[in-house]
């Protein structure tokens, strides 16, 4: 029974941490930095900026802030002559800021004009976009897509060939709808509408490598906007290449429905080994920073143990016992004090981003909890001692009591970082 048992939790070991998805790797260089893609590589974080791309300053600095909040790549719009003439200037003020974020352009209907009439927006960008659905239409489709696959082979520059279902290639989705209608036992239209996603990526795939284009830098992406559809086409999408593949729901929506959403697909995804760059594509509140969708992303691949990107905090729901608000705000405090610091500690202390704080509400969890965080704190239930007992290394260390209890444990989690991680640093 024993080894029944040892058996079967080793199986769910196993199921919990599967092997990735076999993919290429992509290479998107800017300077001396460069950012690997599949591969094995981790999975990257991008996002896209909403900027008009002929205002340089006001792009720049939103690309600035985007990569500050830990996004990797960053995309922006190139849909007219102003834009791309801007973009090699965009590149400069964020190369005067010190900010080696590589920049994709995402090309739409003219991209085989822009790119052509532009070299400096073509050999300032590190990436391209191409949108199969929207090169052009009979014979300028070809002749279009490949003068793109051109410039990029020519400056060595990976692309990802993004189809969307809102603006598929109707051509093909005709084609395929009339050969399934043919069928004795047709396809629903949901199945052919994968179908043709899969083929219009796969097609474009595989004339971008006949054009010259290495197959390492072909990546791909078939998005859609419902998450059950994401999870079919992208497992479809994997079965049948070994390209990098790009992972996002096109329109996620707002705030939470935003967030929870991308949340389900992405989760399942990268669970069964599958993506290699992820975009959370979510529309920001009026006034809201666009590094939310940056934070979401980072904060699904730290859930599922893919990468840490910022210490994480455990804090507990709150109930009957914790009608007291303070852990509450010293949660928010210790979270918010953290990310702020982290652009320095980055640098300063290498692996910080694998702290686990705990900041718990009383004596029934409080304890347990804060012994298995790196340091953590248990604060005082309702009619407790007002005492707060913190844990370091799961060994309780010191007891902080007064009104400063906040700032006494802010205190002890910086000590603890220096200490720990400075060291490694030296």
């Amino acid at each position: 029974m024993n080894d029944k048992l040892s058996l079967a939790a080793e199986a769910a070991i196993d199921a919990a941490d599967p092997p990735r998805h076999a993919t290429r790797q992509a290479l998107v260089r800017w300077g001396s930095r460069v950012v690997s893609v599949g591969g094995g590589a981790p999975v990257r974080v991008q996002s896209m900026t909403n900027t008009d791309t002929a205002d340089v300053v006001g792009t720049a600095i939103q690309v600035k802030e985007l990569a500050q909040a830990g996004s990797e790549l960053v995309r922006l719009t190139v849909n007219t002559d102003e834009a791309a003439d801007a973009v090699p200037r965009i590149r400069e003020q964020l190369d005067r800021m010190g900010v080696d974020v590589p920049l994709i352009g995402d090309f739409h209907y003219n991209g085989h004009l822009l790119l052509t009439r532009h070299p400096d927006c073509a050999q300032a960008l590190s990436k391209y976009r191409i949108n199969p659905g929207n090169v052009g239409k009979g014979d300028k489709k070809d002749r279009q897509f490949a003068q793109m696959i051109e410039v990029a082979a020519r400056w060595q520059r990976p692309v990802r060939i993004g189809v969307n279902w809102g603006s598929l290639d109707q051509e093909l989705l005709a084609a395929l709808m009339d050969a399934n209608a043919a069928r004795a036992q047709p396809l629903d239209a949901r199945q052919v509408m994968y179908e043709a996603l899969i083929r219009s990526a796969l097609d474009s795939a595989r004339r971008a490598e006949q054009l010259g284009l290495p197959g390492e830098q072909v990546l791909l992406s078939c998005k859609v906007s419902a998450v059950r559809d994401l999870v079919a086409v992208y497992r479809e999408l994997a079965r049948r290449c070994d390209y990098a593949l790009h992972l996002g729901l096109t329109e996620a929506g707002m705030g939470t429905r935003g967030t929870v959403a991308s949340t389900a697909a992405l989760a399942i995804l990268l669970q069964e080994g599958i993506g290699d760059t992820i975009r959370v594509s979510l529309t920001p509140q009026p006034g809201q920073s666009r590094s939310e969708e940056v934070v979401v992303a980072w904060e699904i691949l730290q859930a599922l143990g893919l990468r840490s990107f910022t210490p994480s905090v455990t804090a507990c729901p709150g109930c009957g016992r914790t009608t007291s608000t303070v852990f509450q705000e010293l949660a928010r405090d210790i979270d918010q004090h953290l990310r702020a610091r982290m652009p320095q500690w980055r640098k300063e202390y290498p692996g910080v981003e694998t702290l686990r704080v705990a900041v718990m509400g009383c004596i029934v969890n409080g304890p347990g909890e804060s012994r298995h965080a790196d340091i953590g704190i248990s604060l005082p239930g309702t009619g407790e001692q007002p005492a707060a007992p913190v844990y370091v290394d799961g060994d309780k260390r010191h007891t902080l009591r007064g009104e400063d209890i906040a700032g006494q444990f802010i205190a002890l989690v910086d000590d603890y970082i220096r200490r720990r991680w400075g060291a490694r640093a030296d």
